[in-house]
């Protein structure tokens, strides 16, 4: 009995009635005990008086007929509240606690793995009005189906990974397999493909670790003052002799008068880089792409233009997730996790990372903030 009063809420619930309302009779029925008698005593006195009557005559066996009419009156009231403490605690059982044990059950099958439970919202989803078991069934749902979504990234995750991998590993392996049995040359060309290969994998192993590291909030950013100027002279550098060979041309405007920015010099540059490279892979001989800067309330905003093949509007809203991939994105090339890396380091210095593009053969826009020193 005990053991099923500790691990049920209904027992207990139903128990708590029972208590209270044996402390209601109890209190009652003291009260009864001590006040009956005096009360009666001088009503009894004040009727003799109005009648003339003797007192002590009057209440011989009234007391006593009064005392058993109220002990009867407070045993039908006893029994009437057990009734009611029945009654009510199977009322708020079914209220109360068969939504909690429903959520159990549902907790216990997603613990399983079973990620698209879902729980009935008592009174209804979506009321403004809902009370703290309702609120309670929306927050569990809203957190199963946040499951269910990361479940399936890494469900993604795992598939981009293997494909990923197995196409510089399957070249890598063939290359090797035609250089054992003779079919190709052991000549400088062959061992720079293989290489190339191998280059590859490194840097998808690469873009992985960041991405875990910048996902997981276990990235130390070294924050100084920087000069944005600095910061594009970085970029610009690194790549202008890539601009030159392939015709582009490279245009930087970045008032003299910028304020610093608050940042990481190496991490910031890893972003700038990258939608500068993008840029360029993505803009054809002849096109253009330019790099702005200027202050917006208590931050630089840092965009990058090009003329390029632009970017369907559909894919827009998926540029930033990890593998994102379609004929005309932004992604294709590379690991596809670029834009997803460069989004979590922006939004490790306080800022916001943005695409934007007019349609396909119209260019892109890529703007990303940095907060001012």
């Amino acid at each position: 009995m005990l053991r099923a009063i500790r691990r049920h809420l209904s027992w207990k619930l139903f128990l708590s009635y029972l208590v209270v309302i044996l402390v209601g009779i109890g209190v009652l029925g003291t009260a009864a005990q001590v006040v009956a008698p005096t009360a009666f005593e001088r009503h009894m006195a004040a009727m003799a008086d109005m009648m003339g009557a003797v007192p002590g005559m009057m209440n011989l066996d009234l007391f006593a007929n009064f005392r058993a009419a109220v002990s009867e009156a407070l045993a039908l009231a006893a029994i009437s509240a057990f009734t009611a403490a029945v009654i009510l605690s199977v009322f708020v059982s079914r209220r109360v606690v068969l939504p909690v044990q429903e959520m159990q059950a549902a907790s216990q099958r997603i613990a399983q793995g079973h990620y698209d439970e879902r729980v009935a919202i008592p009174g209804g989803a979506g009321r403004p009005d809902l009370d703290e078991l309702g609120r309670l069934a929306s927050s569990f749902n809203q957190m199963a189906a946040r499951l269910e979504q990361t479940e399936a990234i890494r469900r993604d995750l795992i598939g981009n990974v293997a494909h990923e991998l197995r196409t510089p590993l399957s070249t890598i392996k063939g290359y090797m397999e035609g250089l054992i049995d003779g079919v190709l040359p052991a000549e400088a060309a062959t061992y720079q493909l293989v290489h190339r290969e191998a280059e590859r994998l490194q840097r998808l192993v690469h873009d992985l670790q960041e991405l875990s590291r910048v996902e997981s909030g276990s990235l130390e950013l070294d924050i100084t003052s920087i000069p944005v100027s600095r910061l594009v002279a970085t970029v610009v550098k690194r790549l202008e002799r890539q601009f030159a060979d392939k015709d582009v041309r490279l245009e930087i405007h970045v008032p003299p008068n910028l304020p610093p920015v608050r940042a990481d010099e190496d991490r910031t540059g890893q972003v700038l880089l990258n939608l500068v490279g993008n840029a360029l892979q993505y803009t054809q001989p002849g096109g253009r792409v330019e790099i702005r800067a200027r202050r917006q309330d208590g931050f630089v905003r840092i965009v990058v233009d090009d003329t390029g093949i632009g970017i369907a509007a559909e894919h827009l809203p998926h540029l930033f997730e990890r593998f994102f991939r379609a004929d005309a994105s932004r992604t294709g090339g590379g690991s596809g996790i670029g834009l997803t890396i460069a989004k979590h380091l922006v939004e490790a210095h306080g800022g916001e990372i943005s695409a934007a593009s007019p349609g396909l053969g119209q260019g892109a826009t890529f703007t990303f903030t940095l907060p001012v020193a």
